[in-house]
């Protein structure tokens, strides 16, 4: 579902509730008269948009008519206790294997 950029700053006056301009904006990180211009309708610059997305909880994309990215999945490494349990090569070739099998599993939740 894509969101408005016209209800941005709905949106941020629902999320924040009873609390101030002053106190939200200094939880996203933007100034409170940034925050209040956005609130009444003025479209933020990126960075500040980005700012107020991670805190709405929202994913840019859906503001922009994109699908919304994937959530970043945890990526696969290799350890061995003892430095000398294998050799390198055997090591390269055993890590080789475990991330192209994470990337086979990725493909096909993908379908």
């Amino acid at each position: 579902m894509t969101l408005s950029i016209e209800n941005l700053g709905k949106m941020i006056v629902e999320h924040r509730g009873m609390q101030g301009v002053r106190a939200a904006a200094k939880e996203i990180g933007i100034s409170a008269a940034t925050l209040s211009r956005v609130e009444n309708g003025n479209v933020p610059d990126l960075a500040t948009f980005a700012k107020i997305c991670s805190w709405l909880g929202q994913d840019p994309n859906r503001f922009l008519g994109m699908q919304p990215t994937k959530k970043p999945t945890e990526t696969a490494s290799v350890q061995f206790r003892k430095k000398d349990a294998t050799s390198i090569d055997t090591a390269t070739a055993l890590g080789g294997m475990i991330l192209k099998a994470q990337e086979a599993l990725r493909d096909r939740e993908n379908l």
